[in-house]
This record gives C-alpha cells, sequence and structure tokens, in this order.
C-alpha cells in the first residue's frame, strides 16, 4: 500500500497523540476502539469514546489531536493519505513540516536541526 497509512495509537493516561496539526494534501481519520480520549480543535474539546469516530479533510486549517485525560490507556485506530506535497501546519507552536523535503522547520522557513 502507497496511498495510504494506518497506525495503531495506545494513548497512556496523559499523552497527546501528537502537537495539534492540520495538513494541506493527506485526509485523516481516527477511530477508538478501546477507552476514552479527547479529541481538540479550534471548536473546542469532544470526548471520544469505543466506537466514535472523527475525521480530518485535507487543507482545512482545523489543528487537532487526541488528549488521553482518563485513568486507563486508550486504544484508537489512525488512518491517513500518504501525499509526497503535504504540508503540515502546528497552530499552536512554531512548527510546519514540508514533506517535499521531509523536514520539519520553524514557520518562517528555518529547518529544525537534525538528530
Amino acid at each position: 500500500m502507497t496511498q495510504f497509512g494506518v497506525n495503531l495509537l495506545q494513548l497512556p493516561p496523559g499523552a497527546w497523540s501528537s502537537q495539534r496539526h492540520w495538513h494541506s494534501a493527506e485526509d485523516e481519520f481516527v477511530y477508538v476502539i478501546s477507552g476514552e480520549v479527547v479529541l481538540i480543535t479550534d471548536n473546542g474539546e469532544e470526548v471520544m469514546r469505543a466506537g466514535d469516530c472523527a475525521a480530518f479533510p485535507r487543507n482545512v486549517p482545523n489543528g487537532h489531536h487526541l488528549v488521553n485525560k482518563g485513568g486507563a490507556t486508550a486504544v484508537c485506530l489512525e488512518v491517513g493519505t500518504r501525499m509526497p506535497d503535504d504540508f503540515a501546519v502546528y497552530p499552536d507552536i512554531d512548527m510546519v513540516f514540508d514533506a517535499k523535503v521531509d523536514c520539519f522547520a520553524h514557520k518562517d522557513g528555518v529547518p529544525y536541526p537534525a538528530r
């Protein structure tokens, strides 16, 4: 498979799925398998439980991430397209990701040092 990726995400209590972000060219979908997470977007917070899902269309500037505010590990399935021209924006921090050059950078374009 080359057009989408799948990730089984296990979020222990207090963990985040990622920094809040959105993609220019990639659609994302998340399905809660077990436990409870809080979806945080520009619209606020929404509790998601087993069986709930959320979709994030490409090029919609509404950053999102999941946070486990509960006391047990939550398990989610993440599915997303993988596009070589994607550009991800992290609205809460000084970071973007340019898939064309596989580089995290500051919002002014200066690359972060490679590790």
